[in-house]
C-alpha cells in the first residue's frame, strides 16, 4: 500500500464508516474520556484519547508491522486528535 492509499483508506473510514457507527470524533472521543477519567479517576482529554489509541495502534504496530490496517488506523487516530484537538466549540 502507498501513502497515498494509505491516507485515503484513513479518510474514508474516519469521514463516514465510523463517524456513521459512532459519531464525531468529538463525541466519541469525549464520551470514552469521560469513562476512562471515572475508571482511572484521572482526568482525561478527548486529545488524549487520540493520542492513547494511537500509541495502541504503535504498539500493535511494534508486534505486526507488516499489517495495513494498523497503519491505516494510526492515520486515522492521528487525523482525528488533529481535529478534536484544534476544533473550536460554539
Amino acid at each position: 500500500m502507498i501513502r497515498k492509499e494509505c491516507l485515503d483508506t484513513a479518510s474514508t473510514i474516519t469521514a463516514s464508516d465510523r463517524q456513521n457507527d459512532y459519531g464525531t470524533p468529538e463525541n466519541n472521543f469525549q464520551v470514552i474520556a469521560e469513562l476512562w477519567s471515572a475508571y482511572k479517576r484521572v482526568d482525561f482529554t478527548a486529545t488524549d484519547v487520540a493520542v492513547l489509541l494511537a500509541l495502541l495502534k504503535i504498539a500493535r504496530i511494534k508486534t505486526s508491522p507488516q499489517k495495513e490496517d494498523n497503519w491505516v488506523d494510526l492515520a486515522g487516530y492521528a487525523a482525528c486528535g488533529c481535529e478534536v484537538s484544534t476544533c473550536t466549540k460554539a
